[in-house]
């Protein structure tokens, strides 16, 4: 009997492990979908020389850029001329702290940014950005409100399977760790569709929209916190998963040793 004794609790300090483990990536999932979230940084435009471009056109871009009746087109141009940046909530461009047509083009800039309404995240988005004639281009239109769903469904599964997990400490048992794990794991494929939908959108738009020959375009940091999320999630599952599953055979091998 102590040798078995001993193997089961050397198996019980590799399922304390593992569940440990398991609770930092989720943790660190977490904060990473949840900052990916509240900043803007999902894709970024640079422009050559965007204090030029704004002088050009006066306070116009600005005042077309927060209009509450500016299009995706109107916004769309705004950011490819002022080194724009895009989250999920907001839309930046970086404009001269004071652009008038007397002035000569400052080199003094700041960053101003204009939300997304809940209107704006559900309207529809048509086949010729700004066309409101040309018809529902229903591919983009699905793509930017799942990508605007998504990440609540993972970061609520999430906290869900956390609850779960606390409830399985104070029961003192390893098995409702499995509904956390497959609640992990459902959040895990819903960031991996998050990114998805948001890398597809964007091409999308930008064979109706191409980019300017001295605009590029690429993925921000916030988009690489949500790549990285996805990862963390599946390996906290796995964990989850595995933890669970052999203790509870570990306490069916040791109660049929015990009655034998």
């Amino acid at each position: 009997l102590f040798p078995f004794s001993s193997r089961c609790a050397m198996m019980d300090n590799r399922f304390a492990t593992a569940l440990v483990i398991a609770c930092v990536l989720s943790l660190i999932s977490t904060i990473y979908m949840a900052a990916s979230i509240g900043t803007d940084f999902w894709y970024e435009y640079h422009t050559l020389s965007p204090a030029e471009n704004v002088s050009e056109a006066g306070r116009s871009i600005w005042e077309e850029f927060v209009s509450e009746d500016a299009d995706e087109k109107t916004y769309t141009d705004a950011l490819f001329r002022c080194n724009g940046t895009v989250g999920l909530w907001r839309r930046c461009i970086t404009v001269p702290k004071n652009s008038h047509w007397y002035s000569p083009p400052e080199t003094d800039m700041t960053t101003n940014c204009i939300s997304f309404s809940l209107s704006d995240q559900f309207m529809e988005k048509y086949v010729e950005p700004g066309n409101h004639n040309s018809g529902t281009d229903l591919n983009r239109t699905y793509l930017w409100r799942l990508q605007f769903l998504l990440p609540f469904v993972s970061l609520g599964l999430m906290c869900f399977g956390a609850l779960i997990g606390l409830c399985a400490c104070a029961c003192r048992s390893l098995y409702p760790a499995i509904a956390t794990g497959v609640l992990h794991f459902l959040a895990g494929l819903c960031t991996l569709g998050l990114v998805g939908c948001y890398v597809a959108g964007i091409e999308l738009l930008h064979k109706k929209l191409p980019l300017p020959d001295d605009v590029r375009g690429e993925f921000g940091w916030s988009f690489c916190l949500a790549c990285v999320s996805a990862p963390l999630q599946f390996m906290a599952a796995a964990l989850f998963i595995w933890a669970a599953r052999t203790n509870r055979k570990e306490f069916t091998l040791l109660k049929a040793y015990r009655v034998a």
